[in-house]
């Protein structure tokens, strides 16, 4: 029987291939949007004008209040019936996931900012520093070691969320697996080989990114 799901897991392992391909592009994509846009929004968190932080404080609630898995549907279900807007499953998934994430990673940024000292911005103002000049060149720089370790969880957490895509039709590695477990029901230790290997992989995955932010930490973050 164990030979027989083992046998099955290495000839699956081209179709998991993609799906777990598929999840490390949405992943890759996610970061990279995310960590862009968290800085920016991190940013403006800080702002001095009142009106730029009172509309990014209700971009964050909005996507700290509502599960992510709603603005799934939200984007997947909802446009096309209300905008008319056709998007696919993968790109849903690229969207939602980076403009959640974007609101983790704008959220360490802004603590780390807040946390230096504020001398630090009136001396960059001064000597006639802009706002852009000041954030690029005087506090993101100093702020690298604060953000760098919970940014990292955050993008384990990004990779962790993206099995959610599922639910609106995208063929990830657990999607992947549920395939071949039902094609193949008729095997007892189907389901076990398959889901512990993809078991296996977010673990190669997520956990050296956990230990790796938390030796960062202990290094960095007094």
């Amino acid at each position: 029987m164990g030979r027989t799901g083992f046998d099955l897991l290495i000839h699956s392992l081209p179709e998991l291939g993609k799906g777990v391909w598929k999840t490390v592009l949405i992943s890759l994509y996610t970061i990279i949007i995310s960590t862009v846009g968290g800085i920016g929004l991190g940013a403006l968190r800080t702002s001095r004008k009142w009106w730029l932080r009172f509309l990014t404080r209700i971009y964050v609630e909005l996507f700290r209040s509502v599960p992510i898995l709603v603005w799934f549907f939200v984007f997947f279900f909802g446009l096309p019936i209300f905008l008319g807007l056709n998007l696919s499953p993968f790109m849903s998934s690229v969207i939602v996931l980076s403009l959640w994430a974007t609101t983790e990673i704008g959220e360490v940024v802004r603590g780390a900012l807040q946390s230096l000292p504020k001398g630090q911005s009136e001396a960059g103002r001064s000597i006639g520093l802009s706002n852009g000049q000041l954030f690029l060149y005087v506090l993101i720089p100093q702020a690298l070691k604060r953000m760098i370790p919970p940014t990292i969880n955050v993008f384990t957490r990004i990779v962790m969320t993206s099995s959610l895509t599922v639910l609106v039709g995208v063929t990830e590695m657990i999607k992947s697996g549920q395939q071949v477990i039902e094609r193949n029901y008729k095997y007892g230790m189907a389901a076990i080989i398959i889901y512990g290997s993809l078991f296996v992989f977010y673990f190669l995955i997520c956990y050296p990114l956990s230990v790796y932010s938390r030796r960062l930490e202990r290094r960095w973050v007094e």
